[in-house]
């Protein structure tokens, strides 16, 4: 509502007064719901923050706590450019020394050359393909009048099943061209053997017939299928795939290329320490911001004299004391086993920040020479991280108490939003009424003065009134 300012002879001034009541009124309990807004916000944030370390925390203690980790091997190759390898959980550690002396190889075959214009004859021309002297013959009638390069789609469609292929090379100072037939499959044996009839020369009946680079009607092989041949410590192997199983058990070898005669490389197989090292490496790295996050929200840091101090969002929170204290309760609590008992047998230990810090060199040791130990430590029910999680489970699952708070601050929040609304209507309510009582009072005054005005008027028509001079 508009005040009627100066209305009639009182020349009070309403907005003003009414706004100053309004404001006497209104500022007490709006200053009480901003101090209740600014501090339910604050810790509001703050347990956010908490529970977003402590989230990352415990995601840190599952994947430590995983069995696998620790059963994982590793086969590193000191040249990887000749050989590499992996292992499966069940193989022993152990070092061996490696010659590549010869990779497996497949078959190669190629027809006499023909000239460019080739083409099939005009009758029944068929040609026969068989992997191996024992292998099941395939059989491709090739249709009269095919070009060299619609007889080498024939053959492909009716080989691709066989992993053999077709494929034309030819020589550009004559312009003379061969089918080649390859194979996908390595080993001894495993010779592309073809043979056929008609105006294509790939008589190779036999497999045996080497092809004469010089003799452009030659029709044979170019190379012959080989079986990979290798030295583990010095004894000889041979495998037909150049990846080879069996040979250490549970290992895989996959070889590369020859190494240099004289020059063995070394394979080691062990545990998967690297990757065990990283994960404690990342518990220990998100202990450590759990702890800098809470030290931050709990923390009172001075300005300057004359400023207020920064104050983090739960200083003197119990919560926190309580889910740091059970977190450090099983840090320090030995575990009951033999070799690795505390984090510092591995290398870990407490600064006086609280944060925990790693010595390399000693965690390397432990993992080297008690690789079991440290994961019986770590994981299963008693160890060290179920134990953490199950320390910290009540502050952080669904229900548990940072969810209850946090909602429970949520709810103070919205109640502030709601008194605020509430207040509002009060107030334009007060504005109103003292408005109307302000207006009134105007008014009479107004009246008032008129009635005196005509009072005196009158007084002054009167017989013998003598008007005193002012």
């Amino acid at each position: 509502m508009v005040g009627i300012s100066g209305l009639g002879s009182s020349g009070l001034d309403i907005d003003a007064v009414v706004g100053a009541l309004v404001n006497a009124e209104k500022a007490p309990k709006e200053a009480q719901l901003k101090r209740l807004e600014d501090t339910s916000t604050a810790k509001f944030t703050a347990l956010g923050t908490l529970k977003s370390a402590l989230s990352e925390f415990q995601t840190a203690l599952a994947a430590l706590n995983d069995p696998k980790l620790f059963e994982n091997r590793t086969a590193t190759s000191s040249n990887t450019g000749s050989l590499t390898a992996s292992a499966s959980k069940s193989a022993l550690p152990g070092s061996y020394s490696i010659e590549v002396l010869r990779l497996a190889s497949s078959s190669k075959v190629a027809t006499a050359s023909v000239p460019g214009d080739f083409t099939s004859g005009s009758g029944d021309e068929t040609i026969s393909v068989k992997l191996g002297a024992d292998g099941d013959v395939t059989d491709v009638k090739i249709a009269p009048g095919s070009d060299l390069a619609s007889t080498r789609d024939q053959l492909n469609a009716a080989l691709k099943e066989q992993g053999i292929s077709a494929n034309i090379v030819s020589n550009p100072s004559t312009g003379e061209s061969r089918l080649v037939f390859s194979s996908t499959t390595t080993g001894a044996g495993n010779d592309v053997i073809v043979s056929g009839t008609g105006n294509l020369s790939v008589l190779n009946a036999d497999g045996a017939q080497a092809l004469d680079n010089a003799n452009a009607s030659s029709a044979g092989y170019i190379s012959q299928a080989a079986d990979a041949e290798f030295s583990i410590d010095g004894l000889v192997l041979n495998s037909k795939t150049n990846s080879v199983t069996g040979a250490i058990p549970d290992v895989t070898l996959e070889l590369v290329a020859k190494t240099d005669a004289g020059k063995p490389l070394t394979l080691k197989v062990g545990e998967d320490t690297t990757g065990v090292t990283d994960n404690i490496k990342k518990f220990v790295d998100a202990y450590n911001k759990l702890i800098t996050t809470s030290n931050q929200l709990t923390s009172v840091v001075s300005v300057g004299e004359g400023n207020e101090p920064l104050v983090g969002g739960l200083v003197g929170d119990s919560s926190v004391r309580n889910l740091l204290s059970a977190i450090r309760n099983e840090l320090v609590d030995p575990a009951a086993q033999s070799g690795i008992r505390v984090l510092a047998d591995i290398g870990i230990s407490t600064q006086k920040d609280g944060t925990l810090a790693i010595d390399d060199d000693k965690l390397k040791g432990a993992l080297e020479n008690n690789f079991d130990s440290v994961g019986k430590f770590f994981t299963g029910e008693t160890g060290l991280t179920s134990r953490l999680d199950k320390s910290v489970d009540g502050f952080s699952k669904g229900g548990g108490v940072l969810e209850q708070r946090i909602s429970g601050l949520q709810l103070t929040l919205d109640d502030v939003k709601q008194q605020r609304v509430d207040l509002n209507r009060r107030i334009l309510s007060v504005q109103d009424r003292l408005y109307k009582q302000f207006n009134a009072m105007d008014a009479l005054v107004s009246q008032l003065s008129q009635t005196s005005d005509r009072l005196t008027q009158s007084l002054e028509a009167l017989p013998g009134f003598v008007k005193k001079d002012k």
